[in-house]
């Protein structure tokens, strides 16, 4: 691991009622332990997984590609000032990394597509072409492919949202191969109970009072999952024995 710890210190929080501040959970965890290469934020939305994420990555001096030109109605002074409440404990000095989002993706394809205007040796760093003339799921694998190959801290909001079930398996085959070479450290929010079963990843629960370490099958997503196909098998089965 790169990063081996962080902290929350709830005394340098600027103001108690304000987003991100007034967020329960980050309110009662004092520190996050990382012990794997690969470790998961798991919890419902609105529980400060993003929020934590983008916020640790800035910590870390990863550059956003967020469009800030847009104009907010209601603007919040205070949503990107979690990061002076987060130390970092390095496991042998800072590296350099990324930041993916769905979002974000978009906003650097099309920058992408600017740099290479003038440079179009570029595209030889994300399979040979143009991010933009790909589908989503083709373009988002062709980063990710040739970005986490390299040594660094890598930060994936969501990174699900685009790639159907099989892409969502390639996707952890390039997650652990990387991570298992040692050369880079994921940190990842997901609703994805299919990247959330990769063997040997830690996982953070945001669900509860406070951020804990949870095994997989205690995790929202898998009950909910696992559920949803034990209520259709036995479906299936009442209507096998009415047919009958």
């Amino acid at each position: 691991m790169h990063l081996r710890k962080i902290r929350i210190d709830r005394k340098k929080f600027p103001v108690k009622d304000k987003y991100p501040f007034n967020i329960r959970i980050l309110n009662n965890t004092k520190q996050i332990v990382f012990d794997k290469n690969i470790t998961f934020f798991a919890g419902e939305n609105g529980t400060g997984k993003s929020t934590l994420l983008k916020s640790l990555a800035r910590t870390c001096g990863v550059h956003i590609w967020e469009d800030k030109n847009r104009v907010k109605f209601d603007l919040n002074p205070y949503e990107e000032m979690l990061d002076g409440a987060i130390s970092l404990e390095w496991a042998d000095g800072q590296v350099q990394g990324s930041f993916f989002g769905a979002q974000i993706f978009e906003t650097f394809a099309g920058l992408l597509d600017e740099w290479a205007h003038d440079d179009p040796g570029q595209f030889r760093y994300f399979g040979g072409k143009s991010l933009r003339s790909m589908s989503h799921g083709q373009s988002l694998m062709a980063y990710f492919r040739s970005r986490y190959c390299r040594k660094g801290i890598y930060f994936m909001d969501e990174p699900e949202t685009a790639l159907s079930p099989k892409t969502q398996l390639e996707l952890m085959e390039i997650l652990e191969e990387n991570g298992s070479k040692g050369h880079a450290q994921f940190i990842i929010a997901t609703h994805s109970p299919i990247l959330l079963s990769l063997p040997d990843a830690g996982i953070y629960g945001f669900d509860g009072n406070s951020i804990k370490s949870i095994a997989y099958k205690d995790t929202g997503h898998y009950n909910v999952y696992s559920k949803f196909f034990e209520d259709m098998k036995a479906k299936n089965k009442r209507k096998k024995r009415r047919k009958k």
